[in-house]
């Protein structure tokens, strides 16, 4: 299956969704909702409470040289039966009455690892019924939880730290350790997408469950409901929603496929980037879906081509569509550029906070600042630079060369007319709107006997086959290439490029 890069009809942006209801099944939905939603969590959560003291069982009086091996004999097929049932009950309570089992579930020689796709959501974690509880990989977050954290040291699980890159090196460790161990270590899973979508596409493995170059059995999820209730994204439905509309129904039907055995090739086994891309294709054509190349990075959604991280939703588009819901119109929006400009010129530091920021907009609702300045940082303050940057790229995109003329000396702190590879990642994560952290080809690309100039990277970002195509469909495109003269804010005027030319 060919790769897909815009979100476009045929390749859906995969990490929106929205339950659909009509005027019917919302009634339906709160009547039923009314008592099955309270008594169904009641249930789930008094099997969780009894799972709770089981799973912790398993691992008492086991030293700590213990713990790091196995669990055998008696502790793993008492408790591990026990705590199996009380999981089938957990969604069964929940809803799940019936799951369909599709294919044969391979051996622990055949296949160390399962790997899972699409992730949905928690609810996906019925899948370990079918799959005898095997070891999975989870968040060290997710140890403190109530419960959770008991199930997790039941299961053996591999903790791992996304935020320290120690732990994510250790986590690789001991999955590699794992998955050769030649059936010493029980059967693992992995959601290779590393984050839940809405099932419309396949986004990109995550190489750790191919990095130990052994063989994998693909594992599909389908819900075949009328109401696809049990996902939550990154915008769109959240858990709860999920929880709510799913135990609102008289039942969810879930069905579970076992493919054939995948084994790897001496190719794929060197390269766990192609065997995960590999895996990924051969699942999205069994699922009827396209295989694409995006990411969750930095919390953000995006494509990648040619190590640029394109947003799916340019932050730049969703700021100016609020600037004109606030009431601005085209000039004014050229004008607040204006102001960002001068800012960025008269101060030493281009960081401001949003009450400064709400001043430079001149928005009249401050809630709607707070929502801009979230498009672009995390915390109270936020890179001017970049907000001007990225909006002028939108606006006016045509003129990227003058463009490019007054960024490139902002991120040209030694002032020789030449960017280090450091540079040149702020400098396209404030063009691109994301942070990039994979430059090094273009830098290699625009470099010339190891300078970056202006010259060179206004070529590359023109004219390369993979740069140009980035910059165009990104900045000029339909994805996110949105002409002011096309928007609402154009208000019939459609000479702002060259007003914007005249204050710039």
């Amino acid at each position: 299956m060919e790769k897909c890069y815009p979100a476009t009809p045929k390749c859906p942006n995969p990490f929106i969704h929205v339950v659909k209801l009509t005027k019917a099944q919302r009634i339906k939905g709160l009547v039923l909702g009314s008592f099955l939603f309270p008594v169904r969590v009641f249930l789930a959560g008094f099997f969780f409470l009894i799972m709770w003291p089981i799973a912790s069982l398993r691992m008492v009086g086991l030293s700590e040289e213990q713990r790091s091996r196995p669990v055998t004999g008696w502790r793993r097929w008492l408790y591990h039966s026990v705590v199996r049932t009380l999981s089938r009950a957990v969604f069964f309570s929940l809803g799940f009455l019936w799951m369909k089992v599709k294919g044969r579930r391979a051996d622990l020689k055949e296949a160390p690892m399962l790997v899972v796709a699409p992730h949905s959501g928690f609810l996906d974690m019925l899948v370990l019924c079918p799959t005898e509880l095997a070891t999975v990989v989870s968040r060290s977050e997710n140890q403190s939880l109530p419960v959770i954290g008991a199930l997790l040291e039941f299961n053996q699980s591999v903790i791992v730290s996304r935020k320290d890159p120690e732990s994510r090196k250790n986590a690789v460790s001991q999955l590699v350790e794992r998955l050769t161990s030649n059936g010493y270590w029980p059967q693992m899973l992995m959601f290779p997408e590393g984050t839940t979508t809405n099932g419309q596409a396949l986004i990109k493995f995550k190489p750790g469950a191919f990095v130990a170059g052994m063989p994998v059995q693909p594992v599909l999820l389908r819900y075949p409901n009328k109401l696809d209730t049990v996902r939550w994204t990154y915008k769109g439905s959240t858990w709860l929603d999920a929880v709510w509309h799913t135990t609102s129904q008289l039942y969810t039907n879930m069905t579970v496929e076992f493919l054939p055995v995948y084994k790897p090739s001496e190719e794929e086994k060197e390269n766990p980037e192609l065997y995960a891309d590999n895996v990924q294709k051969l699942m999205a054509r069994a699922l009827g879906v396209p295989a694409t190349d995006y990411v969750m990075e930095g919390g953000i959604p995006v494509r990648k081509l040619g190590g640029l991280s394109l947003p799916l939703e340019s932050p730049a588009k969703e700021m100016l569509t609020l600037l004109h819901s606030d009431g601005l119109t085209a000039a004014q929006v050229a004008q607040a550029r204006h102001r960002m400009l001068e800012r960025c010129r008269a101060a030493s530091g281009s960081k401001v906070s949003v009450d400064e920021l709400h001043s430079i907009l001149s928005l009249s609702d401050r809630q709607t600042t707070t929502h801009v300045c979230g498009l672009f940082s995390k915390d109270d303050s936020v890179d001017l630079t970049q907000i001007y940057i990225s909006l002028s790229a939108l606006t006016d995109p045509e003129n990227l060369e003058e463009l490019l003329h007054f960024v490139f000396p902002l991120f040209d702190s030694s002032g020789e007319g030449s960017l280090s590879a450091e540079q040149l990642s702020e400098l396209m994560g404030a063009l691109l709107g994301v942070p990039q952290r994979h430059t090094a080809e273009l830098y290699e690309a625009a470099c010339t006997d190891g300078r970056l100039t202006e010259g060179n990277l206004l070529h590359v970002l023109t004219s390369h086959p993979t740069y140009g195509r980035a910059l165009s469909g990104h900045l000029l495109g339909e994805e996110a290439g949105l002409r002011l003269s096309d928007t609402p804010l154009a208000n019939g005027n459609n000479n702002n490029s060259s007003n914007n030319k005249k204050l710039d």
